[in-house]
């Protein structure tokens, strides 16, 4: 694994900046990507494609287009560049099916080389593993078939309990898929079940879910959306049943062109091979049996990454690492959100791991609304939770954490109607209590660590007991009563304050 270090330039940098980039060299498209922040879970900085097409030439002479190489070669130029002037310290360049195949791949290596780069022309079990370790970065237990559909080819890893069961790289890239589907009507599913049929360890991953990474079945996740009216705009973690892959090649073979263009979150650079993605995923699922479609955002580039850690970062929670960061960062007091969080945790005992997770993750973002202006701190906390750049949580996560945000900022005790498509009622009704909860941690402390540890809630004989330091009693004044006994009132229990050491 080479990596090349770049010139910094002289302007002076942050000592804590750990900017790392990666450009991929694809089939389709060439993407640098400069990401920032912490090494489990880091933020993209910068992230741009040109859609090169180096593989689009392959199915004929096995050569790749001069204006291809020309086209990627202005491309890496700039991001060669781009990389230098971001002040990134390690850049890795590789190159995946597209230049492994191509005839003059070799030539095209080159090129890259003359212009200051170093690329790694990755096998297809480099690529394979790469995309495992994609989704495994972005969640943790998945249990199933990665599925990365790249231009060139489509790699199919089996992962389980953070580890590879088996992987290959097929020639199913969705620029080939136009010419296996042209000798006839049945060739696409010929050829897939022949190529699957050959995979002996295949036959253990039938029934499980599959993992969708690559931009093509994005494109195809983003058009169900659409069609579906799913209410939340973020594509990481999308789920949809099976019978939806069906469901989309017949869509497609419908749609006027014209109107996919006018989707707003659809690249229209991807509109052109949209059909060939669906039918290669509905043959897939058939011949799969796939239990449930779950798209991941995170792939080859940031696999890249993930590989590279130690195993102690690899097991942090990506979903508990970034929200304690983003908490850090925009809270007043950096311990609060794990404290708050062990002081609510007794009146929840009873929800399973799972759940208790969501709750901690909300709990470390309980104070990022302070800046916001007081009429607006609800809605500040509900956007930071539905649209922050999480991964390691669905749809319905997104949605307890931005209810209990938002009832933690004031916006009353009912559940947010356009939430319950995401998560049910009966959730969203626990996350308001999380919520009416870190609503009277904060106002009894103040943000202070020493009364939330000074103190404790409990449930006991239908009572919500508040046990209070005798050094602490004078914080339990009118406002942190009024919440109290809201919270009380919300689980059913009356409410009581006890000075420890007073009965």
């Amino acid at each position: 694994m080479s990596t090349a270090r770049l010139p910094i330039p002289t302007a002076a940098l942050p000592n804590d900046r750990n900017r790392r980039a990666i450009i991929d060299i694809g089939s389709n498209s060439i993407r640098l990507v400069v990401f920032d922040g912490p090494e489990r879970l880091p933020a993209v900085l910068f992230n741009e494609k040109v859609m090169a097409g180096l593989g689009r030439t392959l199915s004929g002479d096995g050569l790749i287009s001069e204006s291809s190489i020309k086209t990627s070669i202005r491309a890496l130029q700039r991001f060669r560049q781009l990389a230098i002037e971001m002040g990134v310290s390690s850049l890795r360049t590789v190159a995946t099916a597209a230049v492994r195949d191509a005839k003059n791949g070799p030539d095209l290596i080159a090129k890259i080389r003359a212009i200051g780069l170093e690329p790694e022309l990755l096998s297809g079990k480099q690529e394979a593993e790469a995309a495992g370790y994609g989704v495994l970065s972005a969640i943790p237990d998945a249990d199933g078939l990665v599925g990365d559909l790249g231009g060139g080819s489509l790699e199919l890893i089996r992962v389980r309990n953070g580890k590879f069961l088996g992987s290959i790289s097929l020639p199913l890239g969705v620029l080939r898929i136009a010419a296996i589907r042209g000798k006839g009507k049945l060739a696409l599913r010929q050829t897939v079940a022949k190529m699957l049929k050959k995979q002996d360890w295949l036959k253990q991953a039938k029934g499980l879910p599959l993992y969708m990474v690559g931009g093509s079945w994005r494109a195809l996740a983003r058009l169900d959306m659409h069609l579906s009216d799913y209410p939340l705009p973020i594509i990481h973690h999308y789920r949809m049943a099976p019978e939806r892959a069906a469901h989309l090649v017949r869509s497609l073979a419908k749609v006027d062109r014209k109107k996919l263009q006018a989707l707003p979150t659809l690249s229209t650079s991807r509109i052109p091979t949209l059909n060939d993605a669906a039918a290669l995923l509905s043959n897939l699922v058939r011949e799969l049996q796939t239990s449930e479609l779950i798209v991941s955002a995170s792939g080859l580039r940031e696999g890249l990454l993930y590989e590279m850690l130690d195993g102690e970062r690899r097991r942090e929670d990506p979903l508990i690492a970034a929200t304690r960061e983003e908490g850090v960062r925009q809270g007043r007091f950096p311990e609060h959100g794990d404290l708050l969080d062990r002081w609510i945790a007794p009146l929840f005992q009873t929800e399973p791991p799972v759940v208790a997770r969501i709750r901690h993750a909300a709990c470390l973002l309980a104070d990022v609304g302070w800046r916001a202006n007081p009429e607006f701190r609800a809605e500040r906390g509900l956007e930071m939770a539905l649209h922050g750049n999480w991964v390691g949580v669905d749809g319905a996560g997104r949605a307890m954490m931005g209810q209990a945000l938002a009832t933690s900022f004031g916006a009353g005790v009912a559940p947010l109607g356009y939430l319950i498509p995401l998560a049910g009622e009966t959730a969203l009704r626990g996350a308001v209590h999380w919520g009416l909860a870190m609503r009277l941690g904060q106002r009894f402390s103040g943000g202070i660590a020493e009364p939330l540890l000074a103190s404790r809630l409990s449930r006991e004989a239908g009572l919500l007991l508040m046990t209070i330091d005798p050094a602490d009693a004078m914080l339990y004044g009118e406002a942190v009563e009024r919440r109290h006994k809201q919270l009380a009132s919300a689980l059913g229990l009356t409410h009581r304050m006890v000075v420890k050491g007073k009965g």
